[in-house]
């Protein structure tokens, strides 16, 4: 099939081309803490948003976790603490990754993920092929975390496109409402295959 240089299909990370966070990871993390798991889990998302959106550095993330738990803080244990989080994010889909591969002979592929700083030089350490997509926007890096709108628009920018030339995908459906909102198209992801027809539909 011909290559449509200005058409792009922006993807998400989590949820779609990578997994969720690997289940029993906050307990893990919890128990290292001597906490319960659901205390632990409730300050874990509740200071997230500043360290997905690049505001917060780690060790200013997981100081607020501790000292929301009033737990003392130390940086063996923030440390301990930060790479346990990377790893339990570490995990890709096989399937998908070969898909978007395959895509880039289609389309533009870039990608869109709310994720801190630290975690997205791990994963780009561990994922070579994110770099040969056409784009990269990493929260953590661009100062803006979906859905705000300054996430998308920083993608219009860096790939020098239209809104309409934007296919987004992702598991979030305010997500994907958030980038319709700046014009793009967009699709909630529930499976490869569901995806795979509504890429061929667009392109």
């Amino acid at each position: 099939m011909p290559t449509d240089r200005h058409r792009i299909v922006l993807f998400d990370l989590f949820g779609v081309i990578a997994r969720h966070q690997r289940p029993g990871a906050l307990e893990k993390m919890a128990a290292h803490c001597h906490t319960s798991a659901d205390a632990f889990t409730t300050a874990y998302w509740k200071h997230r948003p500043p360290y997905d959106a690049g505001r917060h550095t780690a060790s200013a993330y997981w100081t607020d976790v501790l000292n929301s738990l009033s737990l003392p803080v130390d940086p063996g244990t923030t440390e301990e603490l930060r790479l346990t989080d990377i790893d339990s994010w570490s995990r890709v889909d096989d399937r998908m990754v070969t898909y978007v591969r395959d895509l880039r002979d289609r389309a533009r592929v870039a990608l869109l993920s709310n994720i801190p700083a630290d975690h997205a030089d791990a994963f780009l350490a561990a994922q070579p092929w994110l770099h040969d997509l056409d784009h990269m926007a990493f929260s953590g890096k661009i100062g803006a975390a979906k859905p705000d709108p300054a996430a998308f628009q920083h993608c219009i920018v860096a790939l020098r496109a239209a809104p309409a030339d934007f296919l987004f995908v992702d598991d979030r459906e305010e997500n994907v409402r958030a980038a319709q909102a700046v014009g793009m198209n967009g699709h909630v992801f529930q499976s490869q295959d569901d995806l795979a027809a509504a890429v061929d539909a667009w392109l």
